[in-house]
C-alpha cells in the first residue's frame, strides 16, 4: 500500500502540473487511507509536502513575473494567524472532527470547480476590496489549512481577483506564495507536539516534484477545460467516501 501511495504522489503532482493547483487537497486522503497514517500525523505531513510543493511553484511564478508581494503581504499575516489557530484547534478536536470538516472542504472544491467557468489570464484586475475582508479571507483559509492540512488555492485563487484586485496570473502565483506561508506556520505549531514522519513526507514531496514536471509537460496535449471538470468530480467522489469512512 505504501508503494501505491508513492505512486499517487506522483499522480498528485501530475495534476499540480496540469491545473495549476488543486492536486495537493488529495494528499491527505492518501496518507490516511492509503498509506495507513492516523489523521493526527497527516496533517502535518500534508503541510510539508503541499508547502513545498507551493514553494516550487512561487519560485517559477517569481520568474515568470506572476508574483504580487504587495497582495502577499496583505493576506500573509492573517493567513499565518488563521493557520496557527487552526493547528491550535486541530490538537484539540477528535480525528473524526477534522476528517468531517475535510470532507467538507472536497465537497466545496468539487462544487467550485464545476461550477466555474474558466478564468481568462488576460483579463483586467478587479478594484481593491477594504482590508478587513481581505484579512477574513486569509484568516479563514489559513484556519482551514491548520485544521485539515488543505493548502486552500481553490479559495486564494478567487479571493486574490475578486478582493485583491489582481489578474489570473498574478492570482495563481500570489496564491502559492500564501499557501507556502500558512503550511510553514500550521507546520511550525504541530512541531514537538505530533510525531511526524520525515522520512515519508520527504519522499512523498520529492515524487511530487516528479509529477509536477511530467504534468507541466502534459499542459499543451490536454484539454484543460474537461480535466478539470473530470478532476472536479474525482474530488466529489472522494468528498463522499471520506464522509462515509470518516
Amino acid at each position: 500500500m505504501v508503494l501505491l501511495g508513492y505512486a499517487l504522489a506522483v499522480l498528485i503532482g501530475v495534476s499540480l502540473g496540469l491545473l495549476g493547483g488543486g492536486g495537493a487537497i488529495l494528499t491527505v486522503p492518501v496518507l490516511v487511507y492509503v498509506m495507513g497514517v492516523g489523521m493526527k500525523q497527516a496533517v502535518p505531513m500534508s503541510l510539508v509536502v503541499v508547502g513545498l510543493t507551493s514553494l516550487l511553484g512561487v519560485l517559477r511564478h517569481r520568474n515568470a513575473g506572476n508574483l504580487n508581494l504587495g497582495a502577499a503581504l496583505a493576506f500573509g499575516p492573517a493567513a499565518i494567524l488563521g493557520s496557527l489557530l487552526g493547528t491550535s484547534a486541530a490538537l484539540r478536536v477528535s480525528a473524526r472532527f477534522q476528517l468531517t470538516v475535510f470532507a467538507v472542504v472536497l465537497l466545496t472544491a468539487a462544487v467550485l470547480m464545476l461550477r466555474g467557468r474558466g478564468h481568462d489570464p488576460t483579463a483586467p484586475a478587479r478594484p481593491r476590496k477594504p482590508w478587513q475582508m481581505i484579512a477574513g479571507l486569509g484568516s479563514g483559509v489559513g484556519f482551514l489549512t491548520g485544521l485539515v492540512g488543505v493548502g486552500g488555492g481553490f479559495l486564494y485563487v478567487p479571493a486574490l481577483t475578486l478582493l485583491g484586485g489582481l489578474e489570473m496570473r498574478q492570482a495563481v502565483g500570489t496564491s502559492l506564495a500564501l499557501i507556502a506561508l500558512s503550511c510553514a506556520a500550521g507546520l511550525a505549531g504541530y512541531i514537538g507536539r505530533v510525531p511526524i514522519d520525515w522520512a515519508m513526507a520527504g519522499v512523498f514531496s520529492v515524487l511530487a516534484f516528479v509529477g509536477v514536471g511530467i504534468g507541466s509537460a502534459l499542459v499543451p496535449r490536454v484539454p484543460q477545460a474537461v480535466l478539470r471538470k473530470a478532476f472536479a468530480v474525482f474530488i466529489l467522489l472522494m468528498g463522499v467516501l471520506v464522509l462515509a469512512r470518516r
